[in-house]
């Protein structure tokens, strides 16, 4: 079953296995690799300091480092295989605004065409809610095809296509999903008790 998780140091082999499918010096939106030291991700030490770096992203305790944002880390897994990451903003800089949005992600290559984008992208609309966003902005090379179906699937209207120092990219806004009303969760909860 496909899931979001906190990054782990408990899946360095699965994740070190979905990395290798990737072409060296692919971007892998979401993922955090900017954020990971330029070598060791093979050492198990070195992988659980860089996995905990991700998860410290998101503590708004904490000030965010200069010109980045907070930001929560997830692995898409399925079970214990890596299929992909991503990663939700919490807010946007002037690069965010221009070109990266709130949402990136990534699928390895042998998982694609089989709905873990989508599953991905909705499942951190959710998450987006409930941190009070009220929209998100998504976007994504104007020659990748697959991942402007994956935000428009998502709920995404288009707002422009702009060319930049970071290149062409279609940027989409989001409305998150609306929080079930207590009605609903009362009507869900019988549901579940009656089946």
């Amino acid at each position: 079953m496909l899931e979001l998780i906190t990054p782990t140091a408990r899946l360095h082999a699965a994740w070190t296995e979905a990395y290798a499918e990737w072409p060296a010096g692919a971007r892998q939106d979401g993922a955090g690799l900017r954020l990971a030291p330029e070598t060791g991700l093979d050492r198990p030490e070195v992988f659980a300091a860089w996995a905990a770096r991700l998860r410290e992203q998101g503590d708004t305790t904490v000030p965010a480092a200069p010109g980045r944002v907070h930001a929560t880390y997830r692995w898409i897994v399925d079970g214990d295989t890596c299929l992909g990451a991503a990663e939700l903003r919490h807010s946007l800089n002037d690069f965010l605004h221009e070109a990266g949005g709130h949402i990136g992600y990534s699928v390895r290559p042998s998982a694609r065409r089989r709905g873990v984008a989508t599953r991905a992208l909705g499942q951190l609309l959710l998450r987006a809610r409930d941190l009070g966003l009220d929209r998100v902005l998504v976007t994504c090379d104007e020659d990748n095809p697959g991942s402007a179906r994956t935000i428009e699937l998502g709920g995404g209207v288009l707002e422009d296509v702009r060319t930049s120092e970071y290149g062409t990219k279609r940027r989409y806004w989001i409305a998150p999903p609306p929080a079930p009303s207590a009605r609903h969760r009362v009507a869900a909860e019988d549901g579940e008790r009656a089946g």
